[in-house]
């Protein structure tokens, strides 16, 4: 084996924009700003781009936003042209799409693969970031946009006797390429979050016996998908300019669902029922939450939402004890990621599906031979963990992010994230997030919010230039009332009820801070225009002396 020490050492690649992630956000952030001439180039740890659509390819994994909501805007043709096959596109269908954009836009060329970031150094002499790969290649540029993703740190449960188990066992972020079939295998799923909500129904139907380990019961609403109507694509198609122009106007950044105007109290208790079995009836989360002004403000009106999800459990899973389980009653409906499912609750009622409630017996070990709670042992062939992610900040705390001045990320951040407008940070100079804590991507439609935050990043570059100045960074003024406000929103509402990934409740020893702001897309879009438009307050605009004018 060669002697790494004594390789070539590889030449530095200078660029104007280094992009950390190759999934939605990056490969937009590269269209958009080789759009203004820039010498761009993003870095995937990944042997494929698509990001989250790349890495989760459990089965069943499907987007919970419809397929002609969730897909970029930025241009008409591309947007007329493909066609989704059904109502919520699957995990291949997206990655799928995902590749057509970057072939039909060419951006491949500005994507290097297999890459992982380990360090990002900003030096405010030279006014550059110095990026060094895992293998040990080096990067400079002038700006650095951080387009890591909100959901791509798989997080696998420290549980003693992991690697004893002599079995074989998976991550749902983390699935093998060629798939997995459980065919006569005893499997046992932990988690019942969104991924677990999806796969649960597609193993239960392969495996000679299915134990689910539930923690805490999640709300799931029937995605009710099928084939993609005609008549529907041609409609959504032919109003597609009105309709993002609207979508942007909504606290989810989806339109065609209409304005609630009542309160859920203000009705009568059967009208009020209708209505909720109406939104049952025609799926989706976006619809249901948004059946009244205040299911997210007033515990008393989300109790009739919540109740009336309760109901659907306990008529639809035969086995009581095994509904109460499965009915949440420790947050509010809609203050977690509320899950879409096809066939979910339907799934407790087959033979050879059990339920552990691993609340009261938690799991204390894997063991060679499958999982001990503290009520007994269950044999296992094969385990799932459906156990999420470092929400939000763990993308970018598995870099070590930190300045010439003295400035370390990790630090910053160690009470929790701060950022203004979910943007940058201070201390940070020229380094831009895309949909970062403080923003409200995870809480929309996550594309519009992706083409939100690239086009505010790439006109405030074009802004500097334009302007001969080659330096942004928010003061920390702004950012603290930034964080302050998005808590504030946060605490007028229900979402702070729940032990939820938006507080990092799943991490052991995270920060407990609300991160995502629920204010609304409609209200944060008009802020960040508001901000642009009166010249940037909040940041400190400059000049680096070797400019050259």
């Amino acid at each position: 084996m060669p002697d790494a020490s004594h390789s070539p050492a590889r030449p530095t690649r200078q660029l104007d924009v280094a992009i950390v992630g190759g999934g939605l956000a990056g490969l937009y952030a590269i269209h958009r700003l080789r759009g203004l001439g820039l010498k761009v180039r993003a870095y995937e740890a990944g042997s494929g781009i698509g990001g989250t659509w790349f890495w989760n390819r459990y089965p069943g994994a499907r987007c919970d936003v419809e397929s002609l909501e969730y897909s970029y805007s930025f241009s008409n043709e591309l947007q007329q042209e493909w066609k989704w096959p059904e109502r919520y596109g699957t995990q291949p269908e997206i990655l799928r799409y995902i590749n057509h954009v970057a072939d039909r836009f060419d951006l491949r060329r500005d994507v290097q693969l297999n890459t992982r970031i380990k360090v990002a150094t900003f030096d405010s002499k030279a006014n550059e970031w110095t990026l060094r790969t895992e293998d040990g290649e080096e990067i400079r540029a002038r700006y650095c946009v951080m387009a890591a993703g909100n959901l791509s740190t798989p997080r696998v449960p420290d549980f003693k006797g992991i690697q004893s188990f002599k079995g074989k066992w998976y991550h749902s972020g983390l699935w093998p390429h060629e798939g997995v079939d459980f065919t006569g295998l005893r499997v046992g799923v932990i988690g019942t979050g969104s991924s677990g909500v999806q796969m649960i129904p597609i193993i239960a139907s392969q495996a000679k016996h299915l134990h689910v380990f539930q923690r805490t019961a999640n709300f799931s609403l029937p995605a009710r998908n099928g084939p993609m109507e005609p008549e529907r694509e041609s409609r959504h198609k032919a109003e597609y300019p009105a309709r993002r122009a609207a979508a942007a106007e909504t606290p989810f950044a989806i339109a065609g669902h209409p304005k609630p105007t009542q309160s859920a109290l203000d009705v009568p208790t059967d009208e009020r029922n209708r209505a909720y079995e109406s939104k049952w009836q025609e799926g989706g989360s976006i619809s249901y939450l948004y059946a009244y002004t205040d299911l997210l403000v007033s515990k008393e009106s989300n109790d009739t939402a919540s109740e009336f999800v309760r109901n659907k459990i306990r008529s639809t899973v035969k086995d009581q004890k095994t509904a109460e389980l499965l009915a949440p009653k420790d947050h509010p409906i809609g203050t977690k990621r509320l899950c879409l499912d096809t066939n979910y609750y339907e799934t407790y009622n087959r033979d050879n599906v059990t339920l552990v409630d691993v609340r009261s017996a938690p799991i204390q070990e894997i063991t060679e031979t499958g999982v001990r709670t503290a009520a007994g042992d269950y044999e296992l062939d094969a385990i799932v963990f459906a156990t999420g992610f470092d929400a939000m900040t763990g993308a970018l705390r598995e870099i070590d992010v930190r300045t010439t001045e003295g400035a370390v990320l990790a630090d910053h951040w160690a009470g929790g994230p701060l950022t203004y407008l979910g943007l940058m940070v201070s201390g940070f100079p020229n380094m831009f997030v895309v949909t970062g804590p403080g923003s409200p991507g995870v809480k929309t439609q996550m594309i519009a919010s992706i083409e939100q935050h690239v086009d505010w990043i790439a006109d405030a570059i074009d802004h500097l230039h334009r302007h001969q100045l080659d330096r942004i960074a928010p003061s920390a003024d702004a950012e603290s009332e930034w964080v302050n406000h998005v808590n504030a929103v946060a605490d007028s509402t229900l979402y702070p009820l729940a032990n939820s990934w938006y507080v990092g409740a799943n991490i052991p020893g995270k920060p407990r801070v609300f991160m995502p702001y629920v204010g609304g897309f409609d209200r944060y879009k008009k802020r960040c225009d508001e901000v642009a438009a009166g010249g940037y307050p909040g940041f400190t605009l400059s000049r680096h002396e070797s400019v050259v004018a």
